[in-house]
């Protein structure tokens, strides 16, 4: 027997909700989990990348695979150890560019095999395992559950979130530079502590952020966007991050421009048809840096994952 599930890739932090705030695009990873035929045959791990794109030769297929390490704590919750099992992840999502890959991996092994030992656990579980796996529940919220997520993990491993629509004319648009920022470097660069009145004013920002998408506020969003906690320091490492929020800061229908996650994607908010009117402008930043990149214009993808 065997389950797959599709899975959306994510952008997090959205500026000020640092490790808290999420929204899952329409791209996709499939991951299907199965018990191998053959007993004592161990793990199986394919990494599939259909469109040649991105560099998987470097994701572990042992017992060290994200996905893996997901599945084994599922099955360590209700008391078993994990069988021979082969897990298959054909990638469409970037890899190691701050669009939720990983997070969209640990869920799809979790969904998935969690469907495989008959549902044995539900819907918060299979959230706080993820959470655990992926160290904050930022990607992998919206990764579940689609749409713009707020997330929280509590004390006892557990995690509060809250998902608010998100206004059908706001378009999200995700420049992919052509290279990687690994995580665990992206995170390096971050001060060990940050002063009060920097603190308090992502508190601030944070919450009229939410407040804005919920009462679907275009120009009370444009005020919400900047950060004190990450960007100053993760911009360094994004070539055209400065130059781009510069270019964009006072175009019409531009509502803001963040770092995707820990990087290196750029994430543009624009009302309607806002980013198609400067896409040239765009272009000739990264090219002026000569960076390639993949520019992809979505609306929210508000449905999660889904068992195929």
């Amino acid at each position: 027997m065997k389950v797959s599930v599709k899975v959306p890739a994510t952008t997090a932090n959205l500026g000020p909700g640092f490790d808290c705030l999420g929204l899952a695009l329409p791209v996709y990873n499939e991951v299907t989990v199965e018990e191998t035929v053959m007993p004592g045959s161990g793990i199986e791990i394919n990494i599939i990348d259909e469109n040649n794109m991105y560099d998987v030769l470097s994701i572990p297929k042992d017992e060290n695979n994200i996905a893996y390490k997901a599945i084994e704590l599922l099955y360590n919750f209700i008391g078993q150890s994990v069988s021979d099992i082969k897990i298959t992840i054909k990638t469409n999502i970037p890899v190691a560019r701050g669009l939720g890959s990983s997070a969209s991996v640990i869920v799809g092994g979790l969904v998935a095999a969690n469907e495989l030992l008959g549902k044995p656990a539900d819907n918060a579980v299979i959230l706080s395992i993820a959470s655990e796996v992926e160290g904050h529940p930022d990607n992998v919220t919206p990764a579940i559950y689609g749409g713009f997520c707020i997330s929280s993990i509590e004390d006892d491993g557990s995690v509060s979130f809250s998902k608010i629509d998100w206004p059908e004319e706001w378009k999200l648009t995700v420049i992919i530079p052509d290279y990687e920022l690994d995580t665990s470097i992206s995170r390096s660069v971050l001060p060990e502590s940050i002063s009060v009145k920097d603190a308090a004013f992502n508190v601030r920002k944070c919450a009229m952020l939410v407040d804005a998408v919920y009462k679907q506020d275009s120009e009370q969003l444009k005020k919400c966007l900047k950060d004190k906690l990450h960007q100053p320091y993760r911009e360094k490492l994004i070539k055209g991050f400065k130059e781009l929020n510069e270019l964009l800061e006072n175009k019409e229908d531009i509502l803001g421009c963040v770092i995707s996650g820990a990087g290196p994607s750029i994430l543009v908010i624009s009302k309607n048809d806002g980013f198609e009117k400067v896409q040239n402008e765009v272009k000739n930043i990264f090219d002026d840096f000569n960076v390639e990149c993949d520019i992809r214009t979505f609306d929210v993808e508000n449905q999660g994952t889904i068992v195929i």
